[in-house]
């Protein structure tokens, strides 16, 4: 009871450091900050927010609700929310989350975004580039304003070593593509929603790997009838 009393104590008064320093803290009472963390001026911290070791915040930024910030640093303007970032370099007016993971070694460069359940390991990501939702980028370098559709990973492990991608500017990869590394996709260049790139996408190029689409006319029908045999075969419950 006293040691819990001793850290309300001390972790309000860190509280109060930063709200007299221009840090705007919307509910003290449900933030936590420790001692090492920078906060600069006209930053906003939402409820729920936990914000360990060194942890540095540029002004005007934007953190929470429930987000955890451990040995990160934040630039200027950015906006976190609902997300966990461990030992990242998130840049002026980057835009994550919500429910994002940014795991160690990642940097996003200024204006870059990682949108919803986006996880980003060990990577680096250009400025104005974006990975809106629903993607793992590991072990990989995006170039500046290039754009990674819904649903696409980059395939890093090959179950003994770990491979990088590289992604140019301006590229745009369609949804659901995996791109098994070692690849390497060149400037301007796009990949065909669903595709496995196993090779290296020259520049201006459009890489695309999946089969044609056939039609089976009246499948519903045959469905029909196979599922109405079936009932017909069973005995009936007494």
């Amino acid at each position: 009871l006293e040691l819990a009393e001793a850290n309300r104590v001390a972790r309000r008064r860190i509280l109060e450091r930063h709200m007299l320093a221009g840090v705007t803290i919307v509910d003290p009472g449900a933030a936590w900050v420790e001692a090492e963390v920078e906060i600069e001026p006209d930053a906003t911290i939402e409820p729920g927010c936990v914000l360990r070791g060194t942890t540095r915040i540029g002004g005007g930024a934007v953190v929470g609700p429930f987000t955890t910030l451990i040995d990160t640093v934040l630039g200027a303007g950015a906006v976190v929310r609902h997300s966990y970032l461990v030992e990242c370099d998130v840049l002026e007016r980057c835009s994550v989350g919500p429910f994002a993971h940014i795991r160690p070694r990642t940097t996003l460069r200024e204006g870059a975004k990682a949108g919803a359940f986006v996880e980003v390991k060990a990577s680096d990501v250009g400025a104005g580039s974006k990975i809106p939702h629903l993607s793992y980028i590991g072990d990989a370098e995006i170039g500046e304003d290039a754009n990674i559709g819904a649903g696409s990973i980059t395939a890093n492990w090959d179950g003994f070593r770990k491979h990088r991608t590289v992604i140019g500017d301006h590229v745009r990869i369609g949804v659901d593509t995996a791109l098994v590394a070692p690849v390497h996709v060149g400037d301007a260049a796009y990949t065909g929603a669903g595709s496995v790139i196993t090779g290296d996408v020259p520049p201006g190029a459009l890489g695309i790997s999946r089969p044609e689409q056939r039609n089976v006319e009246r499948y519903a029908d045959r469905k029909a009838k196979e599922a109405q045999r079936q009932e017909d075969r069973e005995p009936e419950q007494g």
